[in-house]
């Protein structure tokens, strides 16, 4: 009987502490169970070693200082390849070689189901971005692809260099900024452009705001609302207000369009001539944006950064691309946006050998990206380590392209390099073979999103075209628009340069203040 009365007495004061605090105890209880559990699984024969201490430790390094946390995983356990717990989920992380090309062709490990896991900082709008049918996301799909048609994107590179100028002129004729806010504001511009419609991308003041709201969703995602995405935290309700708000914002431009009657030649037209659902238009808008803004606006911002630090480089560059304006039937006379403009899609794909170099070896050593997959069965083995079925598997770039044995110096911008291709997969900047959009993704899209940017059985990213090309119509407007150097917190002159760091793995980005670009208009006329 006292038994039953201190149960009793208990319940009530439970029940009397209110429903936050039951809430609060609950998730901590949860968070204990799960790691009592994990602390009595025992790694067998063939499993890979576990990571030392509770698996709770896991949690916070992973999200957010993934690079320095991975590393320290290879060192703690001496391993290629070693496992820990995120909640009840078991992780295994790969490096090596052989384990490199066992994780991009073993067809049991699935990119899909591997990014759930990761999927927080997305606008989630059920059966608009996520919970999509087959036959919707091949809608999308198709879409994405006829948006990157020769015609479509030759269409869109006057528009692109249109947008560059009227960004680039409010930077004035000198001064200093830093690349990841003002280069990125010039990459959100230039994604909307290409993926959605005027109604959106000529209001500057709407895309200012719709990038805020895009903002609002990284700076609230937080390893509770990723791995606990029904728990109500400030983070969470703020992420879903945003969610909301972008979803009226893409709604209203669409309703918009249907009642003024008004065909214009751009994606958004594209897509509603093509009789698409409501839900698949909006869905494509909202999903592949920042995407697309993410991924260009890390590797623009570092690659006008490198350049500013590598004058041979950024020479290089401007002449490539002045070799391709006198072949061009462009006038001297006219702004260097329209001149650009005259410049074939065949000649910035085909004839620019050094843009590409550039590209190429700032995706190598400024993407800090992480490549994740689930195993959907059976067991299989990597490097004779057991990987059950049903366990994540990632396996992190900085294994390869940090690699000195593959590229020596590895954290030195040097777009000269010799590409060691003799070693299958070593550069993947563009996915398994060539991958762009993974870790981006990972935190900012559904996992029905990453499906559809990747072709079906392949990890090669679906917006690797038009990424090039608004890569090096930047670049090109940049070099010969304007003189620029690297500068420290002081305003001198920097060297050494800014090293990337991976444990952003959004942006990649040195310490806010730590540097910035000077710059200063040239003679040319923008």
């Amino acid at each position: 009987m006292p038994y039953c009365l201190g149960l009793q007495a208990a319940a009530e004061a439970f029940l009397s502490i209110g429903l936050a605090t039951q809430f609060t105890l609950a998730v901590v209880a949860f968070l204990l169970i799960v790691t009592i559990i994990s602390a009595f699984q025992k790694d067998g024969v063939d499993s890979p070693t576990s990571l030392p201490g509770s698996s709770l430790f896991s949690i916070y390094p992973f999200f957010r200082r993934r690079y320095d946390f991975l590393n320290w995983g290879f060192h703690a356990t001496g391993q290629s390849i070693f496992r820990f717990n995120l909640l009840r989920n078991t992780v295994v992380v790969v490096s090596g070689e052989s384990a490199r090309q066992a994780f991009f062709t073993a067809k049991s490990l699935d990119l899909t189901e591997g990014f759930k896991i990761l999927s927080g900082a997305i606008p989630m709008v059920r059966g608009v971005t996520s919970d999509l049918q087959t036959r919707r996301i091949q809608q999308i799909h198709k879409r994405l692809a006829n948006v990157q048609r020769n015609g479509p994107l030759s269409e869109l590179i006057p528009c692109i260099l249109e947008d560059s100028r009227r960004v680039m002129e409010t930077w004035g004729s000198a001064g200093k900024f830093d690349p990841f806010e003002k280069v990125y504001e010039l990459t959100f511009q230039l994604t909307i452009r290409s993926i959605s419609g005027t109604e959106i991308a000529d209001d500057p003041l709407l895309v200012a705001r719709l990038k805020k709201l895009y903002d609002e969703l990284d700076t609230g995602t937080t390893p509770a609302t990723v791995l606990l995405p029904w728990l109500p935290t400030p983070a969470m309700i703020k992420k879903l207000w945003a969610t909301k708000t972008i979803y009226e914002i893409v709604a209203k431009a669409i309703s918009d369009r249907e009642q003024s009657g008004v065909h214009h030649n751009d994606t958004l037209q594209m897509l509603l001539d093509s009789g698409d659902d409501r839900l698949v238009v909006v869905g494509f808008i909202m999903g592949l944006v920042i995407a697309g803004a993410r991924a260009t606006g890390t590797t623009a911002s570092w690659l006008l950064t490198f350049l500013g630090g590598h004058p041979e480089w950024r020479n290089k560059a401007a002449v490539e691309v002045e070799k391709l304006l006198a072949a061009s039937s462009s006038s001297p006379t006219q702004p260097l946006s329209a001149r650009l403009a005259t410049i074939p899609l065949e000649a910035w794909e085909a004839e620019t050998p050094v843009l590409d170099a550039i590209i190429r070896e700032t995706t190598r050593v400024a993407q800090p990206h992480t490549a994740m997959r689930r195993n959907l069965g059976p067991d299989l083995y990597i490097d004779n380590k057991l990987i059950p079925s049903g366990a994540y598997v990632i396996y992190p770039f900085s294994d390869v392209h940090l690699d000195p044995e593959l590229y020596s110096d590895p954290w030195k911008f040097d777009p000269g390099r010799k590409e060691p291709d003799h070693v299958p997969f070593s550069y993947v900047g563009w996915g398994g073979g060539t991958f762009y959009f993974s870790n981006i993704l990972a935190v900012r899209l559904s996992a029905d999103y990453v499906n559809l940017l990747f072709k079906s059985g392949k990890t090669t990213c679906l917006g690797t075209r038009l990424a090039k090309v608004e890569l090096k119509l930047v670049t090109a407007m940049f070099v010969l628009g304007f003189e620029h150097s690297v500068l420290n917190a002081s305003g001198e002159p920097m060297y050494p340069l800014p090293t990337p760091n991976w444990n952003d793995i959004l942006l990649c980005r040195p310490p806010q203040g730590s540097f910035s670009l000077g710059y200063s208009r040239t003679s040319v006329a923008l």
